[in-house]
């Protein structure tokens, strides 16, 4: 792989499908994309002026979202509607499936694992569609493979 990052649709699927096809040819134990924070760092109107964020419950910016692939795996951390909405997305893929669940009680959300048996096209298609619809990103978010 020689490209790490993209932010339009096709774009970003493709990278997603290529980390996929880097990640079983090299037997790696995982591979990690990683989505921009949904917050600007500038303002739009003046790009030398930082916009504000929101921070969360503790004062510091909420984490980027990001997902795990291994072998045929992903795993993430979602909240309550994120759950919710993962669930939703599930269903409009029939070969992928929710196999775990764990919310322990000292963390904040749940960690899911799907089980999902496809070639790299449908798995990336997939993932990116979990940055849209679960963590509600916009269409030209921009993704990084932080891990293969």
């Amino acid at each position: 792989m020689t490209r790490f990052d993209a932010d339009d649709p096709q774009a970003r699927r493709k990278l997603f499908a290529d980390a996929i096809a880097a990640h079983r040819t090299r037997a790696s134990p995982f591979l990690t994309i990683e989505a921009d924070s949904d917050r600007d760092d500038e303002s739009e109107d003046d790009p030398g002026v930082e916009a504000e964020s929101d921070p969360d419950a503790d004062g510091e910016d909420a984490p980027a979202p990001w997902l795990q692939f291994s072998e045929s795996t992903f795993n993430l951390d979602v909240e309550d509607d994120e759950l919710d909405r993962l669930t939703e997305l599930i269903d409009s893929f029939p070969e992928f499936r929710i196999d775990q669940i764990e919310s322990p009680e000292e963390a904040e959300g749940t960690n899911v694992r799907v089980t999902a048996r496809s070639d790299a096209n449908r798995l990336a298609a997939f993932a990116d569609q979990v940055f849209i619809d679960v963590y509600g990103r916009e269409g030209d978010y921009r993704a990084w493979v932080a891990a293969v």
